[in-house]
Formats: structure tokens, sequence, C-alpha cells
């Protein structure tokens, strides 16, 4: 029972003492007889909450950026007209700061026995689950003067998935794989290392790629194309330990590592091969296995949706053991990682040759674009310091990489927005080697 701002400017007015009790709250309000009687007719008309009936409907995905619409039906079962006021509740960062009240606050009326709609519209700031809390609704009376309220809970699950801003990348990169598919008409020929067909020769072909015989069984001169070999594996590792926490630009680091990893495995699975996911810092945190083509990327998005920076070190013996029973078979291990020394010198290195020595590694890494804006600071004494760290850290970085390059890994260091191209043409290159 809920005394309102209208009944309170009356009972001002009154003369007759009556005591109101609200859970939390007791007080004493000078009311009239007629406003008292008024009050309790009020009260008795207004439709009871607990007999609603509430169901959702809707959205239950989203990517990070976009908007969920969540739909609440509000079913009167009483024999009154409901007038009410609706907070729909969800977590804060469902919205964007500042939205709350006019997204999750709705008013309506709803005749006895009828039913009514009311949207929430979501728009999420954070990857993971989102789970709805409770709806709160406040039943008035004809008057105004009173109202019931009670609260309901409406279980509802919305995923907010990550963004795949790296998305816009792909068609450039498909365009790649077509010509090392030898399948687009270019000034290059087909690299790879299995044979796909004969065609007709056009000017810039290599010469070494014209096949003799061919070309006196026909009237014009024919050329080999390739094609890089298929069904091959690939094994995406994102290191979900406490360096994947750390904010570069806007976003966490293991964010920009998923960004890279959703393109490369878009490509990947567009070239035919297959791709799975390992997602680890001290223990498994995502595991996807086994997909079709058509569903790699899908799966891909729905596990790393919940995926959560680990504040703990990663264990690379047990990540390097997950990752060697994940792949029996020779496959490309892609770990997108820190190139930091410490974590490399003292985690990976120890171990990296139980990779190396069966399958091609790949290593990318999300560097800080603000290292090369200190590094070419100059003009007063915070700024020499600044450029000299941003040095000291760059020279540290390229230390490392050079290590992982002596054991045969190959490195992709990038800023977050270069990250997933730098990636995707790193794989086309090995692909183009015949490297897989």
């Amino acid at each position: 029972m809920a005394l309102t701002g209208r009944a309170a400017l009356l009972a001002a007015l009154g003369s007759l003492p009556v005591g109101i009790w609200e859970p939390g709250w007791t007080g004493i309000l000078a009311v009239n007889a007629p406003l008292a009687v008024a009050c309790a007719c009020d009260f008795a008309l207004a439709a009871p909450v607990r007999r609603l009936g509430l169901s959702r409907s809707g959205d239950t995905s989203v990517r990070l950026g976009g908007t969920a619409d969540v739909t609440l039906t509000i079913t009167n079962t009483s024999g009154r007209p409901l007038r009410a006021r609706i907070r729909d509740a969800w977590p804060p960062s469902s919205w964007r700061p500042g939205t709350e009240v006019t997204a999750s606050r709705h008013r309506l009326t709803i005749p006895a026995g009828e039913r009514r709609r009311v949207m929430t519209r979501l728009r999420p700031t954070r990857r993971g689950d989102r789970h709805a809390d409770r709806v709160t609704i406040r039943s008035y009376g004809p008057l105004g003067l009173f109202a019931r309220q009670g609260a309901h809970r409406v279980p509802w699950t919305v995923r907010v998935l990550p963004p795949f801003t790296s998305r816009k990348h792909l068609p450039s990169k498909l365009a790649r794989l077509r010509e090392l598919d030898g399948r687009t008409s270019v000034l290059t020929r087909g690299e790879g290392t299995e044979f796909d067909s004969l065609r007709e020769y056009v000017p810039g072909d290599d010469t070494r790629s014209i096949d003799w015989r061919a070309t006196a069984r026909h009237s014009a001169v024919a050329v080999r194309t390739w094609r890089p070999e298929r069904d091959r594996h690939i094994l995406l590792v994102l290191d979900t330990g406490r360096t994947s926490a750390g904010r570069v630009g806007d976003v966490p680091r293991l964010d920009a590592s998923m960004d890279a990893a959703l393109l490369l495995g878009a490509l990947a699975s567009r070239a035919g091969d297959r791709v799975d996911l390992l997602a680890y810092d001290r223990r498994l945190r995502a595991l996807v296995q086994g997909r079709a083509a058509g569903d790699v990327l899908p799966a891909l998005v729905n596990a790393m949706a919940t995926l959560e920076p680990e504040l703990v070190e990663t264990d690379a013996r047990g990540l390097t053991a997950t990752a060697l029973r994940t792949t029996p078979r020779r496959s490309l291990i892609v770990l997108l990682t820190t190139l930091d020394a410490a974590p490399i010198e003292e985690g990976l290195l120890p171990v990296l040759a139980r990779l190396t020595q069966r399958h091609t590694v790949l290593l990318a890494s999300v560097a800080d674009p603000r290292i090369a804006a200190m590094a070419k600071a100059r003009g007063n004494t915070d700024a020499v310091y600044e450029a000299a760290a941003a040095a000291q850290a760059h020279a540290e970085r390229d230390r490392t990489a050079e290590q992982l390059r002596r054991r045969g890994v190959t490195v992709v260091d990038a800023t977050p927005e270069e990250l997933a191209p730098a990636l995707a043409d790193a794989y086309l290159a090995l692909k183009s080697a015949g490297r897989l």
C-alpha cells in the first residue's frame, strides 16, 4: 500500500488525525473524514498486483553496440481496471548511462480481463549475459489517492555478443583468397601447393607457370594455376589471463584479440579449413570443436560472449598440454596472447618446442598505440622521458618477438585496429607458401 502525492497534499488541508503505516515508514497525517473515505474506496478499487500475469518475449541475443527489444506482456485477470506504472529492472550495463529511466519505466491502463504489451529496449555496454531483474508494478485507484505495489520475477536473458567490427575487412581478404585459389583473372598466377587447373596466359603471368605440353595441344598459351591446400586444421587459442585484462584505448586486450580471431575464423572457414577455439588461463574457459563451415562463426561468437579476463597468471604448461590434446594432427596454432617479456620468457618459451615440433605456430599480440605516440614526443623534459620509456618498451617487444621467430614462430604485433587484418594477412601468407 502506498499513499500518493495527491493524497498527501489533500491530507495537509484536513484536520482529523489518521495514522498511515508503510514498510519502513510510520507517520500521522491530518485527514478529514470524507478524504479518509475517498482514500479507502480508491485503495479498494485499485487492481491487485499479485493477481497479474506476466510473461516475456523478444530478442535473446544482440551484438555489443546494437539494441535488443524485450516485450513484457501483462494480463489483468482481476475484475478491476489496472492503472499502473511499471519499472522493468535490468542490470545497469543494459543501457547507456543516463538512459535507464526512460527505457525501463512505462505507464499503461489495462481493462479487466485484457492484456497489454510494453517494450523495453536494451542497448548493452558490455559483453556477456544480461538477466532481467524484477518487474515492479504500482497499481493506482481511479482517484489516484492510493496505490498497491508489488514485484514479479519474470526471467529472461539477453546474450550480448562481440561486435565483430573487423567484419568490414572480410570482403578484401576473401578476394585475396580467391586470387590464391586461382579462380580470379589477375596479373599474378594463383599460388599454392596443389595443382588446380589450366587457363589461358595473360600478360604478367609468371612464365615458369606455362604448361608447354598443354600449349602444344592448343592454339593458345596455357598456364598452370594452383590452389592452397584445403581441409587444414586451425586452432585459435585465446589467452584469458591477467595480461588480457589490460585496456588498450577503450577496450580490453581480450576484446581486440577476439575481434581478430573472429575475422580469421570466418576467413579460414571460407577457405575450406577446419577452425576450433580454445580459451585458457589456468583452466579451460571455452572450447569449440568440430563445427561445420557454416556453423563456425556463430559458434565462435557465442562462446566468446561470456568470456572475461581472469586476474591470474596464465599457466603456459597447462595451455600447451590442452592445445596438444585438442590438436592430435598437424595444425596451425594461433596464440592470441601478450608479447610482454616476462610472460613469454618465463612461461611460453620453456614449453614452446612442444608446439613447434609438431605444429605451425603463429603468435598475435595487441600493441598499445600510445607507445608509438610517446616515442615521438618532444619539447620538454617530461616528453623526452616519455619518448625514452617508449623506445625501451618497443625495443623489449622487438627482442621478445625475435626470440620467438628464431624458434620458428610467426609473430604479428599490431594495434587493436590493425591486428585483425594483419593476422588475416599472415594466415594468407602461410597458406600461399604451403606452410599449413
